[in-house]
């Protein structure tokens, strides 16, 4: 479980806009995340999702509008490129050490096992590990440094089958313990068994946001080409 339980408000998005080279690629976009909410974002432009994540991260300020943290908030930020992440020399218990209060190894590889690292994979260097165990390592990272929201810019891109299998069954066990998740992906079947709620944004625009009861992949492309038929 995360070290603080997170409250009933987590986050809070108000008429967020972003323009890049010319291009608004964020046109007033709102939404609210609760307690325990799992949301997917999808469409065709992966630059506004990605946008969007970076402003919510912190790492990029919008042109117009504001979003709020819940003040229970811990939020780990999954981005798409996390390259730089793994270039060095590290293994991997010591590369995950270094993001803990806690230093002992035995703590350190409790994390890893949870994240279905074998013991003795806690000595391979991280820069050779396949993209499937470098999205665990990163998973890991967001556990042992306190987070309870997850930021996730897909964390599936180009890993293999059996690997999102496994990166998808540790994302469900950490919002069953009571994480909000957050993620931009393209894998209609996961996200739909996965998530409460999908927002689908077009053209910069939030073009749907469908509940449980809604998900499913023909209704999510009808908003995806730029609206409800």
């Amino acid at each position: 479980r995360p070290k603080r339980e997170i409250g009933n408000e987590v986050l809070t998005v108000s008429n967020i806009s972003k323009t890049i080279d010319g291009v608004k690629v964020l046109d007033n976009i709102s939404f609210t995340v609760g307690h325990d909410d799992k949301i997917a974002f999808v469409g065709p432009n992966t630059i506004a999702t990605t946008t969007l994540f970076r402003i919510l991260a912190g790492e990029e300020e919008p042109d117009e509008g504001s979003y709020k943290w819940g003040v229970t908030t811990s939020q780990g930020y999954f981005p798409k490129d996390n390259t730089k992440e793994f270039d060095n020399d590290l293994v991997i218990a010591d590369w995950l050490a270094q993001y803990s209060d806690d230093k002992d190894a035995t703590y350190v590889r409790g994390f890893l096992g949870r994240m279905l690292f074998a013991g003795e994979d806690g000595v391979k260097k991280v820069k050779v590990l396949s993209g499937g165990e470098k999205v665990r390592c990163m998973l890991s990272k967001m556990m042992i440094s306190g987070s309870n929201v997850l930021i996730l810019d897909e964390p599936t891109r180009g890993v293999d089958v059996n690997a999102k299998f496994e990166i998808y069954s540790v994302i469900n066990e950490l919002a069953k313990a009571g994480i909000a998740v957050i993620m931009v992906s393209s894998e209609l079947p996961e996200i739909i068994n996965m998530c409460d709620n999908v927002c689908v944004i077009k053209a910069g625009r939030m073009t749907g946001m469908l509940g449980r009861e809604e998900l499913d992949q023909e209704k999510i492309m009808q908003y995806a080409a730029g609206g409800e038929e």
